[in-house]
Protein backbone atom coordinates (compact mmCIF):
# COMPACT_ATOMS: atom_id res chain seq x y z
CA UNK A 1 0.00 0.00 0.00
CA UNK A 2 1.44 3.11 -1.10
CA UNK A 3 1.34 6.50 0.90
CA UNK A 4 -1.22 9.50 -0.38
CA UNK A 5 0.53 11.88 -2.43
CA UNK A 6 2.04 14.97 -0.63
CA UNK A 7 -0.50 17.22 -2.43
CA UNK A 8 -3.52 15.00 -1.20
CA UNK A 9 -2.12 15.15 2.87
CA UNK A 10 -1.35 18.84 2.67
CA UNK A 11 -5.03 19.06 1.55
CA UNK A 12 -5.83 16.98 4.79
CA UNK A 13 -3.97 18.95 6.65
CA UNK A 14 -5.98 22.05 5.62
CA UNK A 15 -9.39 20.54 5.96
CA UNK A 16 -8.29 19.21 9.47
CA UNK A 17 -7.67 22.75 10.63
CA UNK A 18 -10.55 24.18 9.58
CA UNK A 19 -12.80 21.38 11.34
CA UNK A 20 -10.45 22.75 14.35
CA UNK A 21 -11.54 26.34 13.64
CA UNK A 22 -14.62 25.42 13.43
CA UNK A 23 -14.78 23.34 16.95
CA UNK A 24 -13.28 26.36 18.70
CA UNK A 25 -15.83 28.68 17.64
CA UNK A 26 -18.30 26.63 18.18
CA UNK A 27 -17.04 26.54 21.48
CA UNK A 28 -17.11 30.27 21.61
CA UNK A 29 -20.18 30.91 19.81
CA UNK A 30 -22.22 28.16 20.98
CA UNK A 31 -20.95 26.90 23.87
CA UNK A 32 -20.52 30.39 25.24
CA UNK A 33 -16.86 30.04 26.47
CA UNK A 34 -14.53 33.32 25.97
CA UNK A 35 -11.51 32.84 24.67
CA UNK A 36 -8.24 34.10 26.32
CA UNK A 37 -5.19 35.48 25.22
CA UNK A 38 -3.46 32.34 24.41
CA UNK A 39 -6.40 30.64 22.97
CA UNK A 40 -6.21 33.05 20.45
CA UNK A 41 -2.88 33.12 19.82
CA UNK A 42 -3.24 28.87 19.32
CA UNK A 43 -6.09 30.32 16.89
CA UNK A 44 -3.30 32.22 14.89
CA UNK A 45 -0.79 29.50 14.76
CA UNK A 46 -3.69 27.16 13.43
CA UNK A 47 -4.41 29.79 10.69
CA UNK A 48 -1.01 29.62 9.91
CA UNK A 49 -0.55 25.90 9.64
CA UNK A 50 -4.10 26.07 7.36
CA UNK A 51 -2.68 28.75 5.25
CA UNK A 52 0.71 26.84 4.65
CA UNK A 53 -1.22 23.90 3.87
CA UNK A 54 -3.68 25.06 1.58
CA UNK A 55 -1.05 26.72 -0.77
CA UNK A 56 1.04 23.85 -0.32
CA UNK A 57 -1.89 22.15 -2.18
CA UNK A 58 -2.63 24.63 -4.70
CA UNK A 59 0.97 25.00 -5.34
CA UNK A 60 1.70 21.12 -5.59
CA UNK A 61 5.32 21.44 -5.46
CA UNK A 62 8.34 19.24 -6.10
CA UNK A 63 10.48 18.11 -3.75
CA UNK A 64 12.06 20.62 -2.34
CA UNK A 65 8.89 22.90 -2.23
CA UNK A 66 7.25 19.87 -0.02
CA UNK A 67 10.48 20.18 2.16
CA UNK A 68 9.72 23.86 2.64
CA UNK A 69 6.26 23.74 3.29
CA UNK A 70 6.52 20.67 5.62
CA UNK A 71 9.02 22.52 7.39
CA UNK A 72 6.54 25.95 7.67
CA UNK A 73 3.90 23.54 9.12
CA UNK A 74 6.70 22.52 11.83
CA UNK A 75 7.04 26.07 12.64
CA UNK A 76 3.92 27.52 13.06
CA UNK A 77 2.70 24.15 14.91
CA UNK A 78 5.98 24.88 17.12
CA UNK A 79 4.57 28.05 17.90
CA UNK A 80 1.16 26.51 18.64
CA UNK A 81 2.71 24.08 20.98
CA UNK A 82 5.01 26.60 22.58
CA UNK A 83 1.56 28.94 23.50
CA UNK A 84 -0.25 25.76 24.73
CA UNK A 85 2.20 24.70 26.96
CA UNK A 86 2.16 27.85 28.40
CA UNK A 87 -1.42 27.67 28.82
CA UNK A 88 -1.33 24.55 30.53
CA UNK A 89 1.79 25.87 32.96
CA UNK A 90 -0.92 28.21 33.69
CA UNK A 91 -3.56 26.35 34.53
CA UNK A 92 -0.94 24.12 36.78
CA UNK A 93 -0.17 26.84 39.22
CA UNK A 94 -1.42 27.15 42.20
CA UNK A 95 -4.35 30.05 42.46
CA UNK A 96 -1.97 32.41 44.84
CA UNK A 97 0.79 32.57 42.01
CA UNK A 98 -2.23 33.29 38.93
CA UNK A 99 -1.29 36.54 37.51
CA UNK A 100 -3.86 39.05 38.00
CA UNK A 101 -7.12 38.84 35.22
CA UNK A 102 -7.21 41.90 32.58
CA UNK A 103 -10.10 42.80 30.58
CA UNK A 104 -11.23 41.20 27.33
CA UNK A 105 -9.16 41.02 24.30
CA UNK A 106 -11.50 43.14 22.18
CA UNK A 107 -11.55 46.13 24.55
CA UNK A 108 -7.70 45.54 25.22
CA UNK A 109 -7.57 46.15 20.98
CA UNK A 110 -9.78 49.60 20.92
CA UNK A 111 -8.50 50.60 24.66
CA UNK A 112 -5.01 49.72 25.24
CA UNK A 113 -1.54 50.21 22.67
CA UNK A 114 -1.10 47.28 20.35
CA UNK A 115 2.32 46.80 21.64
CA UNK A 116 0.32 45.78 25.49
CA UNK A 117 -2.22 44.12 23.30
CA UNK A 118 0.47 41.81 21.46
CA UNK A 119 2.57 41.21 24.97
CA UNK A 120 -0.83 39.66 26.88
CA UNK A 121 -1.63 37.91 23.38
CA UNK A 122 1.72 36.49 23.68
CA UNK A 123 2.11 35.52 27.14
CA UNK A 124 -1.72 35.47 28.46
CA UNK A 125 -2.95 36.68 32.17
CA UNK A 126 -5.37 35.06 34.95
CA UNK A 127 -8.07 34.51 32.27
CA UNK A 128 -5.55 31.92 30.75
CA UNK A 129 -5.46 29.63 34.06
CA UNK A 130 -8.88 29.18 34.01
CA UNK A 131 -10.09 26.02 33.02
CA UNK A 132 -13.40 26.25 31.32
CA UNK A 133 -13.61 22.55 29.51
CA UNK A 134 -12.19 19.35 29.62
CA UNK A 135 -12.57 16.24 27.26
CA UNK A 136 -10.90 12.81 28.96
CA UNK A 137 -9.02 14.52 31.09
CA UNK A 138 -7.46 16.95 29.01
CA UNK A 139 -8.53 20.71 29.00
CA UNK A 140 -8.77 22.68 25.50
CA UNK A 141 -5.24 23.96 25.66
CA UNK A 142 -3.72 19.81 26.52
CA UNK A 143 -5.92 18.61 23.23
CA UNK A 144 -4.16 22.12 21.26
CA UNK A 145 -0.68 20.50 22.80
CA UNK A 146 -1.94 16.93 20.95
CA UNK A 147 -2.68 18.59 17.99
CA UNK A 148 0.20 20.81 17.67
CA UNK A 149 2.31 17.62 18.82
CA UNK A 150 0.81 15.80 15.72
CA UNK A 151 0.93 18.86 13.20
CA UNK A 152 4.76 19.19 13.93
CA UNK A 153 5.11 15.52 13.39
CA UNK A 154 3.37 15.99 10.09
CA UNK A 155 5.56 18.42 8.90
CA UNK A 156 8.86 16.69 9.79
CA UNK A 157 7.35 13.96 7.95
CA UNK A 158 6.30 15.69 4.73
CA UNK A 159 10.02 17.24 4.90
CA UNK A 160 11.96 14.23 4.79
CA UNK A 161 9.44 11.45 3.22
CA UNK A 162 10.55 9.83 0.26
CA UNK A 163 8.39 10.13 -1.83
Amino acid sequence: MSLPNPRTTFLLVFLSVVFLLGAAFYLEYVQGLEPCPLCITQRVMLLGVGLVSLVAFLHNPATIGRRFYGLLVSLWSLGGLYFAGRQLWLQSLPEDQVPACGPGISYMIDAFPLGEVIKTLLTGDGNCAEVQWTWLGLSIPGWSAVGFTGLIAFGVWQAFRKQ
